[in-house]
């Protein structure tokens, strides 16, 4: 029997549009698809971290790993999202036919604010905000992000803006373009802007054969032309670049036009050069370097230079060097330990016989009791956790897990319903949720808590400019709370804390993952600037 072919897609609408054309056409070559849409990552099992699998794009992480974890076997994108460098193992399998790549104007009544100074446009891309002001300097630029029909809304509820930017394809393909949007022919577009992307792993041959079928080489060469000047050009820094690459069809030529600005408009490099399909090799990075031996990378320098951070975030757990480097220069982020710990001297007594089911929830618990204990002295038969780094921490240095569970709502399920214990041992802290004890004993199990260590709560006084906190645990809510207010965005590594967030904050971001990374990548994505 032929292979169902697992389609991996974001979400939203959008994302979702283009999954289903990916699977319209692989249905009328014969194959047999279904659409994965994924929400999160909290079932998704990581045998490494982020950084060592190469996942670094905002909308890409999480279907990346999910194909790496065999959860799917294609992913749809827009190319425009993807980053110039995917992970190892996961290949380009197709690019479709490009759709419209321009930009639009929707208006928010007409168009007389082009000839005054103070005419007031909306995006939230770097790229846009700059080709804006380079021609219209006297025009402002507010922020504006959100899914394309919230940014509509957006529009359609402000009393300031004259219009605000959106790129056609996305209008098109989900039947809103307005029949008065202004096409900015003048703009040029991101790189590989209005194409859909198709990923694959690399040792799938069925899939990569099918996928295959669905390239359409001129767009594939287009649009790969573009992203390699991007990838010649950025450099790790985030700035205002724009590509555009097509194929003459009188000269079989191809044309590539790419510019690169400064963040207030007030600068641009601009380069223009044609090259013969099959003789374009080297055309992006003539290009770039074009444009970088004209004085691109002093131009990103002085952006750099003169930018301060657009938003303030601080982290209520302290973060590495190269954790805070992750995020763009456009984010500040300040930190502290809002919760420390001290582990306490479990008492030699209960190692003294084995111990049936051992129920840990935590890291800092399974610290606690190599703090005490060697391996060798843990005499336990049955370990039960909360969280995959919590099962990887003991399976390092205690033994193997039994089980464990996204949650301890989940792991508490587990055990009174599904192997029906009588009785556990739960190494914890002083602070701790009632979840778990709690369902354990309203379903007839001994809960014999075992104090393994204190959480104290170390508050900070935050300055008024902070934006957005970050939160690890309730716990740190709690700590926040003693010198804090709630007007702040509350980012928080998981669906627990955030329950607690959510009694306290108007604004709560949930992780995909609970790791760190993933917090910080729910910052990157909610503060995105393109």
């Amino acid at each position: 029997m032929q292979k169902i072919i697992r389609i991996g897609t974001r979400d939203s609408q959008l994302a979702l549009w283009q999954a289903n054309k990916v699977r319209k056409e692989l249905t009328e070559l014969g194959y047999e698809s279904v659409l994965v849409p994924i929400k999160s990552l909290g079932d998704i099992v990581l045998d490494k971290p982020l950084y060592e699998l190469g996942v670094t794009g905002v909308f890409t992480k999480n279907l990346d790993i999910a194909m790496l974890n065999g959860d799917i076997d294609i992913a749809v994108h827009s190319l425009k999202d993807v980053p110039t460098v995917l992970p190892e193992g996961i290949v380009q399998a197709a690019v479709l036919k490009r759709a419209n790549y321009t930009d639009l104007l929707v208006l928010k009544s007409n168009e007389e604010f082009f000839g005054q100074p103070g005419g007031v446009i909306a995006t939230g891309s770097l790229r846009r905000k700059a080709m804006w002001l380079n021609r219209y300097p006297t025009h402002k630029v507010e922020d504006l992000r959100g899914n394309v029909n919230t940014r509509l809304e957006k529009l359609d509820n402000s009393e300031t803006w004259d219009g605000a930017i959106f790129a056609a394809a996305g209008l098109e393909r989900l039947g809103i373009r307005d029949k008065g949007a202004i096409p900015l022919t003048w703009m040029l577009p991101a790189p590989a802007q209005g194409a859909i992307m198709v990923t694959a792993l690399e040792k799938d041959s069925f899939v990569k054969d099918a996928c295959e079928q669905l390239n359409h080489y001129e767009t594939q060469v287009c649009v790969g032309i573009e992203r390699a000047f991007l990838h010649e050009l950025e450099g790790g820094c985030t700035a205002p670049i724009g590509a555009l690459a097509y194929v003459d069809d009188k000269t079989e030529e191809i044309n590539f036009q790419g510019v690169l600005l400064k963040k207030d408009g007030s600068k641009k490099i601009t380069v223009k050069k044609t090259a013969k399909m099959g003789s374009h090799r080297y055309l992006a990075k003539d290009c770039a370097d074009y444009v970088i031996n004209r004085g691109g990378k002093e131009l990103m320098l002085e952006d750099e230079e003169v930018s301060s951070a657009k938003y303030s975030v601080y982290s209520t757990k302290k973060l590495s060097e190269l954790q805070k480097k992750n995020l763009p220069y456009t984010i500040g982020i300040e930190d502290s330990d809002f919760i420390k710990i001290r582990f306490n001297r479990i008492a030699p007594k209960v190692m003294k016989n084995e111990i049936e089911n051992v129920v840990i929830t935590s890291q800092n618990g399974v610290e606690a009791l190599l703090n005490s204990f060697t391996k060798d002295e843990m005499n336990f038969k049955n370990i039960y956790c909360v969280g995959r780094r919590t099962k990887k921490l003991i399976e390092n240095r205690i033994g193997k897990v039994a089980f464990v569970a996204k949650n301890a709502k989940k792991l508490a399920d587990y055990l009174a319903k599904e192997i029906a214990v009588e009785e556990v041992t739960y190494f914890c802290s002083d602070v701790r949720l009632d979840v778990l004890p709690a369902f354990l004993k309203a379903h007839d199990v001994l809960v014999n808590e075992v104090e393994a260590y204190k959480t104290m709560l170390s508050p900070e006084k935050l300055d008024d400019s902070v934006a957005a906190v970050i939160f690890y645990s309730p716990s740190g809510i709690e700590s926040y709370l003693e010198e804090n207010s709630t007007d702040k965005v509350a980012f928080c590594i998981g669906e627990t804390t955030a329950k607690e967030a959510r009694k306290h904050f108007n604004k709560v971001e949930v992780a995909n993952l609970p790791s760190v990374d993933s917090v910080l990548e729910s910052v990157k994505e909610y503060y995105s600037e393109e």
